[in-house]
């Protein structure tokens, strides 16, 4: 298949040694080929523009803007286009923020390398990939009449820095991986606690911890 009428994918995760290795999964398909990729959130809304790509690989967790916030923004610009949300978080953590937010797929860097060429393709032809294991979550909860838990009220950040807190890093720590000062990542975590109706970290990382939001 000539690269014409090969499927292009931009990849955008901050990590080299995984789009390299990305890249290598998708070297033996015909179909396939990288049209660019970028190391953050800014570098990606920039290049992809630039890709004519026909799907956006996208990781959630980078330092300047988390991948959902690009995602929102990608949908705006280009609605057509097919984003495929990669993590190294459990299905059930962001999966469902990612399909609400816009995202054509979800899929764990672990499922990768098994995975990725399908999904891929199946998000390119139009339709929306899940794994097997999520959609047999997904297919549990249907019809269930519940009043919605209270981390689903969260914003992503706020339920970024939920889950980061829970997982025993410091307001320092998370202002750095984010590339955020620690002014904002305290505003965060002092409106996710409003809302949790949770009074400290321990609270939080307890409830955290009971809901299955952290390994």
């Amino acid at each position: 298949m000539s690269d014409k009428a090969a499927i292009k994918v931009f990849i955008a995760d901050d990590h080299a040694i995984v789009r390299e290795g990305l890249k290598q999964i998708l070297a033996d398909t015909r179909d396939i080929v990288v049209s660019g990729e970028a190391e953050n959130g800014s570098d990606a809304l920039r290049l992809f523009r630039k890709s004519a790509c026909h799907v956006l690989l996208l990781d959630i967790s980078m330092p300047d803007r988390s991948g959902i916030e690009v995602l929102k923004q990608v949908k705006k610009e280009k609605p057509e286009l097919a984003v495929l949300m990669l993590s190294m978080h459990r299905e059930d953590q962001y999966a469902i923020r990612s399909l609400k937010a816009g995202a054509a797929g979800y899929l764990t860097k672990q499922s990768a390398p098994k995975e990725l060429v399908n999904a891929i393709r199946q998000v390119a032809g139009g339709l929306k990939y899940i794994s097997p294991a999520l959609a047999q979550e997904l297919a549990n909860h249907v019809g269930e009449d519940h009043e919605a838990a209270l981390h689903e009220t969260l914003s992503d950040r706020e339920y970024q820095t939920l889950t980061m807190i829970a997982s025993g890093k410091t307001v320092g720590a998370i202002a750095k991986d984010l590339s955020l000062s620690v002014k904002t990542v305290s505003e965060y975590r002092a409106r996710l606690l409003v809302k949790m109706k949770l009074k400290n970290s321990a609270e939080l990382t307890h409830y955290a911890i009971r809901n299955g939001l952290i390994d």
